[in-house]
């Protein structure tokens, strides 16, 4: 796996016979773990570990708390970019069963960003709460960075900076107008 992560890092799609020529390992070894390319670049997708993203010390107040989350967020989808175009695009190829099993559908970071805005629940509705947390996630993740980066052609670091903002924007629109529709 870290050998896929790897390649893909450096702009191959890998067969999991190269990754198992690459890490040293059989063939047959290599299949054990992963019966085609296509499970091979799932488990090498870079975030499927990661359980939360506020820091152990997390602050109390969800504006402090969102930007912690969205900075560490971006900051993983800027480090990890090839990956996360990789598995952008294996969740666009396959039929719709397939596509809902793959890490960039499992809804990690709107999760981590809903833990973000925990101490909202008191203040808005658990809804307005994921819905704020699905707009956040609209305008933070791989699909807003190759927009950003690809369509209006902003610089990597511009496009990073605009992301963090729009996250905030929208938290304080919330704050002072109010919640996203339902």
């Amino acid at each position: 796996m870290d050998t896929a992560r790897q390649l893909v890092a450096e702009g191959v799609t890998p067969t999991v016979e190269g990754a198992a020529a690459r890490a040293g390992i059989s063939r047959t070894t290599a299949y054990r773990y992963y019966p085609n390319q296509r499970s091979l670049l799932v488990a090498a997708h870079p975030e499927t570990g990661a359980v939360s993203l506020l820091p152990a010390d997390a602050p109390t107040e969800p504006v402090a708390r969102l930007a912690a989350v969205i900075e560490k967020f971006t900051q993983l989808i800027s480090d990890t970019e090839q990956q996360q175009r990789t598995m952008l695009r294996l969740s666009l190829e396959p039929p719709d069963t397939e596509r809902a099993g793959l890490p960039l559908r499992q809804g990690r970071a709107i999760d981590w960003i809903g833990e973000a805005l925990e101490p909202l629940r008191g203040q808005f509705a658990a809804e307005e709460v994921h819905r704020l947390s699905l707009a956040v996630r609209s305008a933070t993740g791989i699909e807003a960075l190759v927009w950003l980066t690809d369509v209006a052609g902003l610089p990597r670091e511009d496009a990073v900076a605009l992301m963090r903002w729009s996250a905030q924007a929208m938290l304080r629109s919330a704050l002072s107008d109010s919640p996203p529709p339902t």
